[in-house]
């Protein structure tokens, strides 16, 4: 069986037709026997008829159309072609019509289409910056870090023995409100006054990287994302605290992105704006070896989607809405009342402010941000430096350490107390993490009842935003995803998943949600990784939370948001970072790619080669031996969580031995050997997981063991990482996880998912959010390959290259683009949108 739907919808003068149906344009008969002959030589064909289907009668799949596509662009009398124009003119001739068409019909005057991205071609690879300067950047990138460590290190150990010496527990409630208060303060001030100090106002810009001006930016920036204010994200607070580092806001705006804009002075916001979760402004991009700085300008009642990335230079007008799942390239601009989707952004009518406004004035706003200070200051911070003290001063293994009296021990008892008390914090935050978990939501959710719409700032607000916060918790769909255990955890937090079809990999380890108790998802549907249901609605004024339905026998891909309204329904193949529709009619039976999605094939027949092995008795053994090779992997990796622990107790308790030797200075380098502690610990987990091999590439089922091996490498911790951002010690941390990766990389937040498979070129600039994922899983099949960057590519923010991909020196890849998989980008080439496709000029 091949695929289950090929024909694409097209607009037609009377609605929507089938692709298939649609005469074909004329086309000179040399284009379409060059197509057809560089298609042959793809397929291993002899010939191939016009009217054959790519997928359909010629069996190709997505991996084999993008080397035709490579094959197409270096012939240099062929217009370029692209994986869209593939997809939605799926016969040589239809093909060969389309890309006529388009060479002889230019856009007519006054076309409504969206904005081109400035620049549009890539620059040559740039100068490299040299060695000394990248070296003397690090090193003070390195003694900042180590000052700021000291500071916060002698700063806990002076605050410690203040409220240690309280008497009585008012006196040490007291005393922990008072330094628990200050250092709250204090952390939050420390950011504002730095970008004040060392930047000033920010302004359009471009300084290159790794110079005097960037280590001034990384330590602002830096700083910003270290900042306690994260946690006010969604609260008017976090509103007043961008406006004090220079950020020009209106009244009324409702901020739910926990990505802190950087560039503040650049930052313009109109009232009543609504920016939601996992959006980027950060108000600058990295380019070329360059740090680039723009303005962003929001009018009033703008919207702002999820896993939306807005670039430098980019603006919408007032009431203008930018869709989930979309972007603005630099220089984009959004006229005011309308409405944009899709990266890059283009016309829709779809409104996505869909819930209606409530009463919500400033004084509800004080009110809330007030009582969320009462609570932080009254409640959170005493509980937290007070219990820190109870613990040192009730725990024997640390209490008779702090005495002098009593502070020598044997290595047996160092031993001992060490064991112990590693044991009792991992298990006790294991059984209390669970225990709340699937109790205090639980109770929560009576408060907030579906489909009805509350005003924000409220203690219906509060008590949505506790349970999402509670239940989307990263250690236990950590823990259980990506095996059969993660569907009785995700039944239990509250997801509705009707009669379970069992696959062993259901979902992954990233997966989350604004309220677990809205969440239907078909059976037989598998979800990959970085799901993020999206079952609540937002106003500048109210919210609506409101069941989200995901169909049977579905595939999601890797980083989607889905929305509560979807028009998806069963038996549809989402693709890695598809924009789920809002709008048209329930799509069933179909694959979804793109941002605008657009139809593509359900299935190929390399993914249906492995089906016998997942019904039946086959299907029976293969499951049983997953399920007991994940419970393995999952006491594995408790035990070495556990280890980590064990580790980090010992240079704890070590710490204290030593406090009365060498002072606070012990206390205080703590936080510098436990970074470097953990991430040697990790990368040799890593490491001897993959038995200090490279992985190779791979085509098998889920029931492969192979794969139930490499699944097992997925769950090796690496949030640790993020420290690391902006720094040359990136770059040497995926060197000794196994990367191919050049000298003087700048990575300011790329995760690359299989090392050994991906190779980077030097002087390249890895933007934040950017992703080299170096395989795919669907519907049960796994296949792995290499990427490959060369020399001076450019990823930009939030940007998506898949496995089997190969950048040329100095490519560029636009932000939130996705290159698929097989792609061959030129050098000095300029890319973009989603599916990628080269920039036109």
């Amino acid at each position: 069986m091949v695929e289950k739907s090929a024909d694409i919808l097209m607009p037609g003068p009377d609605g929507p037709v089938l692709a298939r149906d649609t005469p074909a344009a004329p086309a000179t008969a040399d284009t379409e026997r060059e197509l057809a002959g560089i298609l042959a030589a793809v397929v291993h064909a002899e010939h191939v008829p016009p009217e054959s289907h790519f997928f359909t009668d010629l069996g190709a799949n997505s991996l084999v159309m993008a080397q035709f596509c490579a094959r197409v662009r270096k012939h240099p009398d062929l217009p370029s072609v692209s994986m869209k124009d593939v997809y939605r003119h799926p016969t040589v001739r239809e093909l060969a019509a389309a890309l006529a068409g388009t060479a002889a019909a230019p856009p007519p005057p006054g076309a409504d289409a969206p904005a081109t991205a400035v620049p549009a071609t890539a620059p040559a690879v740039p100068a490299p910056p040299g060695a000394t300067r990248h070296a003397l950047c690090g090193t003070a990138q390195a003694l900042v870090f180590l000052g700021y460590s000291l500071v916060l290190g002698m700063s806990s150990a002076w605050a410690y023995e203040w409220v240690a010496k309280g008497s009585g527990l008012l006196d040490v409630y007291v005393r922990s409100l008072l330094c628990g208060g200050i250092g709250f303060i204090a952390l939050c001030a420390l950011p504002v006054a730095a970008k004040w100090v060392l930047i000033g106002r920010w302004k359009p810009a471009r300084f290159a990287i790794w110079g005097p001006a960037y280590l001034r930016f990384w330590i602002v920036k830096t700083l910003l994302h270290a900042n306690p204010m994260i946690l006010f994200v969604g609260n008017p607070l976090y509103v007043l605290y961008l406006r004090a580092l220079g950020a020009r806001i209106g009244r009324n705006v409702t901020i739910l992105t926990r990505t802190v804009p950087v560039c503040t002075d650049l930052l313009v916001i109109g009232d009543g704006a609504v920016i939601r979760k996992d959006a980027f402004l950060l108000g600058y991009r990295a380019h070329a070896g360059y740090i680039q700085t723009g303005r962003i300008t929001l009018g009033r009642e703008v919207f702002v989607g999820e896993k939306t990335v807005l670039d430098i230079d980019t603006a919408l007008g007032d009431g203008a809405q930018l869709g989930h799942a979309s972007a603005l390239y630099r220089g984009q601009e959004i006229p005011a009342g309308q409405r944009r989707h899709g990266s890059p952004a283009e016309p829709t009518e779809v409104d996505h402010v869909r819930v209606p406004p409530a009463r919500c004035g400033a004084l509800r706003r004080a009110a809330f941000g007030v009582t969320s200070l009462l609570q932080l200051f009254l409640v959170y911070l005493p509980l937290t430096v007070g219990g820190l003290y109870m613990v040192f001063a009730e725990v024997p293994a640390l209490s008779k350490r702090l005495d002098a009296e009593t502070r020598t021990a044997t290595a047996a008892e160092f031993a001992t107390d060490t064991l112990v008390v590693a044991t009792v914090l991992f298990c006790g935050a294991l059984v209390l993490g669970l225990a709340v978990l699937y109790t205090v939501p639980r109770l929560l959710r009576l408060v907030v009842r579906p489909d009805r719409v509350y005003p924000l700032y409220g203690f219906h607000y509060a008590a949505h935003r506790a349970v999402a916060a509670l239940t989307n918790v990263h250690f236990f769909p950590w823990l259980f995803g990506d095996s059969s255990y993660i569907v009785p955890y995700l039944r239990g937090l509250g997801y509705d998943l009707n009669r379970v079809e069992q696959t062993g990999s259901n979902f992954g380890t990233e997966v989350q949600h604004e309220t677990p108790f809205l969440v239907s998802v078909g059976s037989g549907t598998m979800i990959a990784d970085g799901l993020s249901v999206m079952n609540a609605e937002f106003s500048s004024t109210s919210f609506r939370v409101s069941r989200a339905t995901i169909g049977a026998h579905n595939f999601l891909g890797n980083n989607i948001a889905y929305p509560a309204g979807a028009r998806t329904g069963d038996d549809c193949l989402l693709a890695t970072k598809v924009m789920v529709p809002l709008d048209g009619e329930i799509r069933e039976g179909v694959g979804l790619l793109g941002s605008p999605c657009f139809e593509i094939p359900r299935s190929v027949e390399r993914d249906t080669r492995f089906d016998h092995l997942r019904t039946g008795d086959e299907l029976r053994r293969n499951l049983a031996a997953k399920n007991r090779y994940n419970l393995r992997s999952m006491a594995l990796h408790l035990l070495l969580r556990w280890l980590h622990t064990v580790l980090l107790t010992a240079l704890a308790l070590t710490s204290v031995d030593l406090y009365g030797t060498l002072g606070h200075v012990v206390i205080a380098g703590y936080l510098a050997i436990t970074l470097v502690l953990t991430t040697l610990f990790h990368v040799l987990v890593e490491r001897a997981l993959a038995s200090f091999r490279p992985l190779r590439p791979r085509l098998c089922s889920i029931y492969d063991p192979y794969f139930w091996w490499h699944e097992r490498l997925w769950k090796v911790p690496d949030r640790y990482l993020a420290v690391f951002n902006g720094t040359p010690f990136k770059a040497l941390v995926w060197r000794l996880m196994g990367v191919r990766i050049g000298r003087r990389v700048f990575d300011d937040g790329c995760y690359i998912t299989e090392r050994t498979l991906t190779v980077v070129g030097d002087d390249c600039t890895l933007n934040a959010g950017s992703k080299i994922q170096c395989h795919s899983q669907e519907d049960g099949t796994f296949k792995s390959d290499h990427s490959t960057l060369g020399a001076g590519v450019t990823l930009g923010v939030g940007s998506h290259v898949h496995y089997g991909v190969t950048m040329g020196d100095g490519a560029v890849l636009a932000p939130d683009s996705f290159l698929m998989k097989g792609e061959e980008v030129p050098a000095n080439a300029a890319w973009e949108g989603n599916p990628a496709a080269p920039t036109a000029n």
